[in-house]
């Protein structure tokens, strides 16, 4: 059984037991959560909202926050003397996956 669901502009296919790292959403540690913009739900046929699934409910437990690897954006125009280089870390909500109710 799997669900599609939207969280800060992204849709994430998720099961029961996945660890999924969403944009930071300010949440204490084993707190619980709550997405109820299910878009799509397999459990053994699929059934897809317009736009969500009326009554889904994804639950998931809040494991810890914390930053991601530095990623360097490094631009280069040849011959030219531009150059820029930029970096960023991207901080993140580590949520574990407990139930989805259909």
């Amino acid at each position: 059984m799997y669900a599609i669901i939207k969280n800060g502009g992204k849709q994430y296919k998720v099961k029961e037991g996945d660890i999924i790292l969403f944009d930071k959403m300010g949440l204490e540690p084993k707190s619980e959560v709550e997405f109820t913009e299910v878009l799509a739900v397999n459990d053994g046929e699929l059934k897809i909202g317009t736009p969500f699934v009326e009554g889904a409910v994804v639950k998931g437990e809040v494991i810890n926050e914390g930053r991601g690897k530095k990623v360097i954006i490094f631009k280069k125009r040849r011959r030219k003397d531009s150059k820029v280089k930029r970096g960023f870390r991207r901080d993140f909500t580590r949520v574990k996956i407990t139930a989805i109710n259909a």
